[in-house]
């Protein structure tokens, strides 16, 4: 059976799987974190007004529209290959969701309720931590489980352009038509997807919950 073969090969190589596991998680790790630097406190400002909202949704919508691997490969050229341009392909993939999520969450809050706190006497910092932030926490959630479900999915294109991995394993399985080898990359890449949307859709339901 192929995956008790691919099993068997994950023991007998456990330093070179283990390797390549670490690295994937590396670049999915740094990328949503980078991705969540950028696309969260962007998204709170241009929720403030109705045309940068608008912008902003039609230009994370586009981006999301390009294939994976074309992002991959654009960043070639001016990069080159390594880690790094596959760390920025990767970020450009999940900045979108989040984006878009972010000014979701903060444009579905009901004004009255940002009323009622400015009337309450409190400021534009304590409404945004105390108010906006816990509110819109949810989408945000709903945002990073998107974004890490295609950056997992996206890493495995990453060892196209050197950025290593367990896409590596897939390449070498296509390569040399070796199905337990295809295996050992492919499965844990889709257990870790797969832990991704559990973990991340149970956070978001117990905080809408508590919300």
């Amino acid at each position: 059976m192929i995956v008790v073969e691919a099993f068997n090969w994950i023991l007998a190589h456990q330093t070179e799987f283990f390797s390549a596991f670490n690295r994937h998680l590396a670049l999915c790790l740094i990328s949503l974190a980078i991705a969540s630097a950028i696309a969260l406190p962007l998204g709170f400002w241009v929720a403030r007004s109705q045309k940068a909202s608008f912008v902003a949704i039609n230009i994370a919508g586009s981006l999301r529209s390009i294939p994976s691997l074309a992002i991959l490969a654009g960043t070639m050229p001016f990069l080159g290959i390594g880690l790094l341009p596959s760390v920025v392909a990767l970020v450009v993939l999940a900045v979108p969701p989040l984006l878009l999520n972010t000014v979701v969450g903060i444009r579905e809050i009901e004004p009255s309720i940002i009323d009622a706190a400015d009337g309450m006497g409190m400021g534009r910092r304590e409404i945004l931590w105390q108010v906006e932030l816990p509110l819109a926490v949810p989408s945000i959630i709903a945002g990073i489980r998107t974004g890490a479900i295609q950056v997992i999915g996206g890493a495995a294109l990453a060892s196209f352009i050197g950025g290593g991995g367990l896409g590596d394993f897939i390449n070498a399985g296509i390569a040399i038509m070796n199905m337990p080898r295809l295996v050992v990359g492919a499965l844990p890449i889709a257990l870790l997807a797969i832990f991704a949307e559990v973990f991340f859709g149970w956070l978001q339901r117990w905080l809408t919950q508590r919300r």
